[in-house]
């Protein structure tokens, strides 16, 4: 192959190299909503299915199922709408487009996963062990915090953002 052949395989000299750091955190940004959408599912069946042989206090698996909602909502995918009550779709379909939306706009992106880590995490961990995770109380609230600054900074960033699909 002389030097002046493309492959699939080798980049084209014609690209640009540096990608704007906008797009770097867009791509961060989409694998993390992935991440957080596969395992929302998981921590849901695990609370539908396996946490209540261990778990009886349905406070507690009320919360569980709380968190997993959040986190399924603030994730960029939606759930299949077969599967929800007609007044959860909403939510969770407006936070979807929020975090899809927020992937032009990175304050609101890190302030969306700070949020849902924090909020959705901290109940996880008390659900499980309350006595062993209490210090984590206070950090739910908090995480509740960044999700209405992600809120707000969506509302309030950088107006006519267009919506872009990161690059494969």
């Amino acid at each position: 192959m002389s030097a002046d052949e493309t492959s699939p395989l080798l980049p084209s000299t014609d690209q640009d190299d540096a990608q704007p750091a906008a797009v770097m955190s867009t791509s961060i940004l989409w694998k993390t909503g992935a991440v957080f959408g596969a395992t929302a599912v998981g921590m849901g069946a695990f609370g539908a299915h396996s946490l209540r042989a261990r778990i009886s206090d349905p406070q507690k698996l009320a919360n569980w199922s709380t968190a997993a909602q959040y986190q399924a909502s603030i994730s960029t995918r939606t759930r299949a709408i077969g599967e929800q009550e007609r007044a959860n779709v909403l939510l969770k379909l407006v936070h979807s487009v929020a975090v899809l939306v927020a992937s032009n706009n990175p304050i609101a992106g890190t302030l969306f996963t700070a949020g849902m880590t924090l909020f959705s995490g901290s109940i996880y961990a008390l659900t499980l062990d309350t006595e062993r995770f209490r210090f984590l109380g206070p950090v739910t609230p908090l995480g509740g915090l960044c999700l209405i600054a992600g809120w707000l900074a969506l509302a309030f960033g950088k107006r006519g953002a267009a919506f872009r699909l990161p690059r494969p």
